[in-house]
């Protein structure tokens, strides 16, 4: 079975390139400028090689890379502490498809990489992780 096919309901595939990248996308459907700013959207990457964003780097570069890292962004300058490497594709995407899982699940912290508190953010992003039942019943995460 793939890895993908355990991938939570609120993940989606963003895009999968030829060369074994993945962009995993939470809820596009709410991301979309009017719930949520769609710059905000949790998005976790798998790459060849580590993702960088530094100036005068080249993102695409995997010249000598051997690695897969998995990277959970929260939006595009605040990411997890979980950037992780594995030896393998198949160790990555397993490890990213869990993360989304625990994500999903709100197994995970999301305040803590952000340095400024975003406290309305955070109340209405607690609306839409947790238990699967309470979302689909609109109660959102218990306190």
């Amino acid at each position: 079975m793939s890895e993908l096919e355990s991938l939570p309901e609120a993940w989606e595939v963003w895009s999968a390139g030829d060369d074994g990248r993945v962009v995993l996308a939470y809820r596009p459907d709410v991301f979309d400028g009017e719930e949520f700013p769609p710059a905000c959207m949790p998005t976790l990457y798998l790459t060849h090689g580590r993702r960088t964003r530094r100036t005068g780097a080249n993102p695409t570069d995997r010249s000598g890379a051997t690695d897969w890292f998995v990277t959970f962004y929260l939006e595009p300058d605040v990411s997890l502490d979980e950037s992780d490497r594995f030896e393998t594709r198949a160790q990555g995407l397993e490890h990213a498809v869990e993360l989304a899982r625990r994500f999903d699940d709100g197994e995970i912290d999301y305040r803590d990489p952000y340095q400024v508190p975003r406290e309305a953010y955070f109340e209405r992003l607690d609306a839409l992780v947790g238990d699967a039942d309470d979302r689909s019943s609109g109660r959102g995460r218990e306190a």
